[in-house]
């Protein structure tokens, strides 16, 4: 597994879990708003990027009994061919998995659920159907990404649906994107605040109109009745 690093201690990615997060490094897609753009591009990625080696797992095992669990995140974790194989060694200290997913994959989705390696799943929608391509910054199958809502709903023991209100989103596209999500279990909106101190995946993003939480809160009201849980995260 090839990562761009590791925060060991989160009281924020994993809910009312404490937890590590490993971020792994390259992603297939190429979000304008995206916070980490060296876990994205490729020749960011080649500069700030390891193979992940026993120490972690050594240092993992000297957290049992305080950590409860770890993240995995990205870029896109689903893309990173051990996935799997890293999964079944955490499992087997003991810790809870949080994935973090974009939904572009599927069919490792599935095999993860099944397996029964991942606790929880967290998945960005990035976007209404007609401007996903926009919003994720390529082409992208739907198709797919709507396969992974429904296996998430059907099969994961707990999840979450999140979209990012990214520059250029409105209120009516984040209306849309509810509905599409319809029948899930928790859903939440997050605003989207501009990096101080980094780059994005493209700066230009940010000259674009951008929500505000009194919006999101405005938008979580008509959807609120759809979704057991969620709401708008700052």
């Amino acid at each position: 597994m090839i990562i761009g690093g590791v925060q060991w201690t989160t009281l924020l990615d994993y809910p009312e879990r404490i937890a590590a997060t490993l971020f792994t490094a390259g992603c297939n897609f190429r979000c304008p708003f995206c916070h980490n753009p060296e876990l994205v591009l490729p020749e960011l990625v080649s500069n700030a990027s390891k193979r992940l080696d026993d120490a972690f797992f050594a240092q993992l095992e000297d957290r049992m009994g305080f950590l409860d669990g770890v993240v995995i995140s990205g870029g896109e974790p689903a893309l990173q061919a051990d996935l799997v194989v890293i999964l079944e060694r955490i499992k087997r200290l003991g810790f809870l998995i949080k994935l973090d997913t974009n939904g572009s994959q599927p069919d490792v989705i599935l095999d993860v659920l099944e397996r029964g390696l991942v606790d929880f799943i967290a998945m960005d929608v990035k976007a209404p159907v007609n401007s996903y391509d926009h919003l994720a910054g390529v082409a992208v199958d739907v198709s797919a990404i709507k396969r992974s809502m429904s296996l998430i709903m059907r099969l994961a023991d707990d999840y979450e649906f999140r979209t990012t209100a990214a520059p250029g989103l409105s209120m009516a596209d984040l209306l849309e994107i509810g509905t599409w999500l319809d029948g899930a279990g928790a859903y939440w909106l997050q605003e989207f605040q501009a990096p101080a101190c980094k780059a994005l995946v493209d700066m230009r993003c940010t000259e674009q109109p951008v929500l505000t939480t009194n919006d999101l809160e405005a938008v979580w009201l008509k959807l609120r009745d759809r979704f057991p849980i969620g709401g708008v995260r700052c």
